[in-house]
């Protein structure tokens, strides 16, 4: 089964990172997408399942205030944290989760390699190593991380996680580098020639 073309190699990509669109406002580094994390999974020939914008689904574009861009961003992002760290949005986050498990189960059932994910240091939502409390950047997930985290390990579904930043291009497409270098193991299990 599935022993055509693909690859049979998925990623899940915070939205952002391919959608800049999507971000609060004034934060934006490029004007579409990472695109040199986005050719780095295209020339490896990885799948990409991105995740919805949490902040876009539960706050709008406007993340609830049209003010937002004219505070200095790391209070801005705490705010939202604070707007995004209560029962509703969780509750939406929680169901966005029980989908992605139910995603990610489905392929490793049929032998495809779920390499991992990449989220967004710094944000509120998609931090990985470090997200915004209290006006600072400090260690630790961003909410719909958090929510995503237990609701894979309370369905066994491991997976790795890595934090870019858009502001740090370079040091982003490394780290990239080296995470898909570690979990590449050979060719693709795919049958298929490519």
């Amino acid at each position: 089964m599935f022993d055509d073309a693909r690859s049979k190699r998925v990623i899940v990509v915070a939205h952002c990172l391919l959608n800049q669109c999507a971000i609060s406002d004034g934060t934006a580094d490029f004007p579409s997408q990472f695109r040199e994390i986005v050719e780095l999974l295209l020339e490896h020939q990885i799948g990409i399942i991105q995740l919805p914008c949490p902040e876009l689904l539960c706050l709008g574009l406007e993340r609830q205030d049209a003010r937002g861009a004219s505070r200095p961003l790391l209070q801005e992002n705490s705010r939202i944290r604070n707007l995004m760290d209560s029962e509703q949005p969780r509750n939406v986050l929680q169901q966005k989760a029980e989908e992605l498990a139910s995603h990610l189960s489905d392929y490793q059932r049929h032998g495809f390699v779920v390499l991992g994910l990449l989220g967004v240091d710094r944000s509120p939502s998609c931090g990985v190593d470090t997200t915004s409390i209290g006006g600072k950047e400090m260690p630790g997930k961003g909410v719909f991380i958090e929510v995503i985290e237990k609701t894979l390990a309370r369905h066994g579904v491991g997976l790795c996680m890595i934090g870019t930043k858009t502001g740090e291009k370079e040091r982003s497409v490394e780290r990239v580098k080296r995470f898909l270098a570690e979990r590449f193991e050979g060719p693709s299990p795919s049958k298929s020639s490519v």
